[in-house]
């Protein structure tokens, strides 16, 4: 009995390893729908194609219509450019897209910069500051999360709530920068980072 037992579960080893072996590699997509980094094998051959405007669609809509096109190399920004992920693409909506509309390669990709449904466009896109040198730029009405990411990974940084509720803050891209220390234009030595901040939405005192 024991030893068909084992003859039993060498023959379900073996299946299972078959099985492994015959799925192809980085099959399928990401978890929010996108093709992944390298482009699927169902994909056609590389070529021009016509990409049209995607402003005004939802952010999963035009991101289906991108492939069916041919276009499988896809990205998105927050236009507001708060540094909010792009979480579950049907609660975004498309504002601006790079490259824009006409005659592509079908290998570029194609970077949506999208709000919530519920937000307005903003009047250009927001791009990400550039990273801080040896003095601290001006970082006040950006989001945490984008002021954390300008200042060097080293930087010691301490953020606080501006309101005086001593609230957690735990989300950093929905809440904004009032005040930093040192301030814009002084020298960045290595020395811890204040900043204090309130929600979106909130005015600063």
């Amino acid at each position: 009995m024991q030893i068909a037992r084992a003859a039993a579960a060498l023959a379900l080893a073996a299946l299972a390893t078959a099985a492994t072996a015959c799925a192809p590699a980085g099959a399928g997509t990401t978890g929010d729908g996108r093709a992944p980094a390298d482009t699927p094998a169902t994909a056609g051959p590389a070529g021009p194609a016509d990409l049209p405007s995607f402003a005004g669609m939802g952010l999963q809509a035009a991101q289906d219509k991108a492939q069916s096109l041919g276009f499988y190399r896809l990205d998105s920004h927050d236009a507001l450019g708060r540094g909010r992920d792009q979480i579950w693409d049907r609660d975004w909506k498309v504002c601006f897209q790079r490259p824009a509309p006409g005659s592509r390669t079908t290998t570029a990709t194609v970077d949506f910069g999208a709000v919530k449904r519920d937000e307005s466009c903003p009047g250009q896109d927001a791009s990400a500051p550039a990273s801080a040198g040896a003095t601290m730029p001006d970082l006040t009405g950006t989001s945490l999360k984008v002021a954390r990411t300008t200042l060097t990974p080293a930087t010691g940084i301490t953020v606080q709530d501006a309101s005086g509720q001593d609230r957690f803050i735990l989300v950093e891209s929905n809440w904004k920068v009032c005040s930093q220390s040192p301030a814009a234009g002084g020298g960045l030595t290595g020395q811890p980072v204040v900043f204090k901040a309130v929600k979106f939405g909130e005015a600063c005192p």
